[in-house]
């Protein structure tokens, strides 16, 4: 099985061009990991908020917010 579509590998492959494997598909593999990385950092911003939230909740209001403004 070959996934760059050649069957004998008895050839000059400096001739050959790209011997990667699923060659014209570069496109659309940047898009998924673009789609994967702003996905990822939408995640965690929508679960790092909720836990400041809470933490914003347990003891003493002002100094909790005092201590999160340095960050």
């Amino acid at each position: 099985m070959s996934t760059i579509g050649y069957e004998n590998w008895a050839v000059d492959l400096a001739e050959v061009g790209p011997v990667y494997p699923f060659q014209g598909s570069e496109v659309l593999m940047v898009v998924l990991g673009v789609i994967f990385w702003v996905g990822w950092h939408r995640i965690q911003y929508v679960r790092e908020s909720a836990h400041l939230e809470e933490a914003r909740g347990m003891g003493e209001k002002e100094k909790i917010d005092k201590m999160l403004e340095r960050y």
